[in-house]
C-alpha cells in the first residue's frame, strides 16, 4: 500500500447539521495519526465513516486499500476499532471475550491460542486471562479492548478516544502499551483525542475543528509554525487590560480559561516591559513555550477547553439525537 487510509471530500449530513464537510487527507502505512479538537467536532463521524459504521454523504474513502462505501467487508476485515464506550461483556472472562472476536473474524483455531497469549501479554492481562471482565479496572478493559482489536492482525488500528475517562497515571500506562505495539506489529494506527499531551505520540496529527480540518502536520512543526510563547495574567481589570496591551503594546489579548491571554515573542523579555507599561494592577503572570493548545488557539481562535464549554461543537450531535440516528 502507498497510503493505509485515503480520504477525498468525505462529508456527512444529519438533516441540515453538517458533522463532516469534506475533508481529506492520506495516511501512511505504519504511521500514528492523530485526530485532535474538541468534543463534537467531527472526530468519531468520521472515524465511523473509516470503520463503515456510518455511510458518507458524500466524498470517498480508502482503507487498507479498500473503499468503505463499495468494499464495506473487505474493510472490515482489516481494521481493528476499540470504541470510546466499552464493548467488553463483563461476565465473560478476558479469554471468553477474545474467543468470541476470534469467531467474529474467523481466526484459525490452529493459530488462536498463540495469538491470544501475544496479544494479551503485549498488554500485561495474560494472568489475568481467566478472570471476568467485570472485575477489571477501568485501564485494564481498555487494554483488553486493545488487545481485541489487534487479535486479528489488522492492518490498521482505530483507537477513538482511548484513554478517555482514565486517570493521568493509567493514560500513561496505555501509551506505554501502545507505544510498545506500533514496534512490535506492523501496523497503522489512526486515533482521535482531546487531550493535548496524547496528541504528541504521533507522528501528525491533523486539527479538526466544526467538521472541518484545519491543519496537518507533525506536532513539533505545529509548534515551531506558532513561534510565539504564551503569556497569561489576571489582573484587577481585565477588559482594561486588554485595551492597554493593544494601544501600549500592540498586542492582541483574550480572556481565555479565566484568564487574559496573549502571545508575543521572547515573553520572558517581555513580563518586565508588561510590569512597567501596563498600568492596571497583575495579580499573577505565566510564561509558555508554544504548545499543541497554543497551535489550537491560533488555528482556531479559541482554546479546545473553550470550544467545548461553548457547546457550539455539540450542536450536530443534538441534532443527531433528536432524529434518533
Amino acid at each position: 500500500m502507498n497510503t493505509a487510509v485515503e480520504v477525498r471530500g468525505l462529508r456527512k449530513n444529519y438533516g441540515e447539521v453538517e458533522a463532516v464537510k469534506g475533508v481529506g487527507f492520506e495516511v501512511a502505512p505504519g504511521e500514528v495519526f492523530g485526530f485532535l479538537g474538541p468534543n463534537g467536532a467531527g472526530k468519531t463521524t468520521t472515524i465511523s465513516m473509516l470503520c463503515t459504521l456510518v455511510t458518507p454523504t458524500g466524498g470517498t474513502a480508502h482503507v487498507a486499500g479498500y473503499d468503505v462505501v463499495k468494499q464495506r467487508d473487505e474493510v472490515r476485515r482489516n481494521i481493528g476499532l476499540v470504541f470510546q464506550d466499552p464493548t467488553l461483556d463483563g461476565y465473560l472472562t478476558a479469554e471468553q471475550n477474545l474467543r468470541f472476536h476470534a469467531e467474529l473474524y474467523g481466526v484459525p483455531k490452529e493459530v488462536l491460542g498463540d495469538r491470544m497469549r501475544q496479544v494479551l501479554e503485549m498488554v500485561g492481562l495474560w494472568d489475568r486471562k481467566d478472570s471476568k471482565v467485570m472485575t477489571f479496572s477501568g485501564g485494564m478493559k481498555r487494554r483488553l479492548e486493545i488487545a481485541r482489536g489487534l487479535l486479528h492482525s489488522p492492518r490498521v488500528l482505530f483507537l477513538d478516544e482511548p484513554t478517555v475517562g482514565l486517570d493521568p497515571q493509567t493514560r500513561s500506562a496505555i501509551w506505554g502499551y501502545i507505544d510498545k505495539l506500533r514496534h512490535s506489529e506492523d501496523i497503522t494506527i489512526f486515533m482521535t483525542t482531546h487531550y493535548m499531551d496524547e496528541a504528541e505520540y504521533c507522528d501528525r496529527i491533523a486539527i479538526i475543528d466544526h467538521g472541518e480540518i484545519v491543519v496537518i502536520d507533525s506536532p513539533e512543526a505545529l509548534k515551531a509554525s506558532v513561534g510565539k510563547d504564551r503569556v497569561q495574567i489576571q489582573t484587577g481589570d481585565d477588559e482594561r487590560a486588554i485595551g492597554l496591551l493593544k494601544e501600549r503594546f500592540g498586542v492582541d489579548a483574550a480572556v481565555r480559561e479565566g484568564q487574559v491571554t496573549f502571545a508575543v515573542a521572547s515573553g520572558e523579555e517581555f513580563v518586565p516591559r508588561l510590569f512597567a507599561g501596563l498600568g492596571v494592577p497583575i495579580r499573577s503572570v505565566s510564561v509558555s513555550r508554544p504548545s499543541l493548545d497554543d497551535v489550537f488557539m491560533s488555528y482556531t481562535g479559541s482554546t479546545i477547553r473553550d470550544a467545548e464549554s461553548s457547546g457550539a461543537g455539540n450542536q450536530w450531535m443534538r441534532a443527531r439525537a433528536m432524529r434518533g440516528r
